[in-house]
């Protein structure tokens, strides 16, 4: 391809990409900054190609200077994604779940509500969990908590499973429970209410039903130490939902697709916290709930420390830089 057709071809491309670097080395926000990496790209393959064919030595130097701007500018707004990231999740995220405070009273008292409510019929009438729960299930959930069969958590299937191997499938699994419960709002907040008492009767029921048969201390001592984080998203979650929920019952003096709009900008921010949340409780579940050489009081303890933490991160991070800005 003759260089005047190359350039004819691209000049437009080049021109706006120089517009762009221009707009971001003077630190304003460009109109294409979403699509700056994929133009950046482009922008070096041409230099490239350029450089192959034997282009002018203007036309190769033009290139390249410009490649050097992008390079600097892709790395510096990668680093500043990275600081924000940071910044989301020691104080954004816990501001977030302080602000849309309503949601999460009502999802919280939704899904442990029920959990706690059940629980303690299931312990006062055991035939109650097999409403609930079929017999086979019920017998797998004795299986991984019966005090002497050496794994606790774990069907005996599971048991020899590597610790990265059951890491990576809490992940999924638990992930699964709160996009549902989160996505299901979209059903003006029906969806996420069914899923949040779903959820909470099911914990609760086994939690019940383990701890009336003589399981409890295998049951709580597992449970105790990844659940501060996994209830708390599985709560958080239905909280992100019923937001969506409530932008479509209550869209006030907007239209209800700009009312969803603006609430989702918040959810997925949410869920973006919950998944933070739930990668750690596959960790601690993984490599901490799954061990039977701690003593239970020592996990009682660990686990105690967690829900402190939990609590205290989502009550005060975030508030001494919120009240200085």
């Amino acid at each position: 391809m003759k260089q005047s057709l190359f350039e004819s071809r691209h000049k437009a491309g080049w021109e706006q990409f120089a517009l762009t670097l221009d707009r971001l080395e003077r630190g304003k926000n460009a109109s294409r900054v979403a699509t700056f990496a994929k133009d950046y790209r482009r922008l070096c393959q041409h230099l490239a190609l350029a450089r192959e064919r034997g282009y002018s030595s203007f036309l190769v130097d033009s290139l390249q200077q410009m490649a050097l701007r992008g390079h600097q500018q892709l790395y510096r707004h990668r680093s500043r994604l990275g600081a924000n990231a940071l910044a989301f999740i020691l104080a954004g995220f816990p501001r977030l779940v302080r602000e849309q405070w309503r949601f999460v009273l009502a999802a919280a008292l939704l899904f442990f509500g029920s959990l706690i409510g059940f629980g303690l019929l299931v312990y006062l009438f055991p035939d109650l969990i097999y409403n609930l729960i079929p017999v086979e299930q019920v017998n797998e959930m004795q299986s991984m908590y019966d005090p002497v069969a050496g794994h606790l958590g774990r069907t005996a299937e599971r048991a020899a499973s590597e610790n990265w191997v059951m890491f990576g499938y809490y992940i999924m699994h638990n992930i699964g429970i709160a996009f549902q419960t989160f996505a299901s709002g979209l059903l003006l907040g029906v969806g996420s209410v069914f899923f949040l008492l779903f959820n909470g009767l099911m914990i609760g029921a086994v939690a019940g039903h383990l701890t009336q048969i003589g399981y409890g201390q295998t049951f709580w001592s597992f449970v105790i130490g990844h659940g501060a984080f996994e209830l708390s998203a599985i709560a958080l979650s239905g909280a992100a939902g019923l937001q969506l929920g409530w932008a479509l019952i209550a869209p006030g003096r907007l239209p209800r697709g700009e009312a969803l709009r603006l609430a989702a900008r918040k959810s997925v921010l949410m869920i973006c916290g919950v998944m933070l949340f739930l990668l750690m409780a596959a960790f601690i579940e993984a490599y901490w709930s799954s061990l039977t050489t701690p003593a239970p009081m020592t996990k009682y303890l660990v686990g105690g420390a967690l829900w402190l933490l939990v609590a205290a991160y989502l009550i005060f991070a975030g508030r001494a830089r919120h009240a200085r800005e």
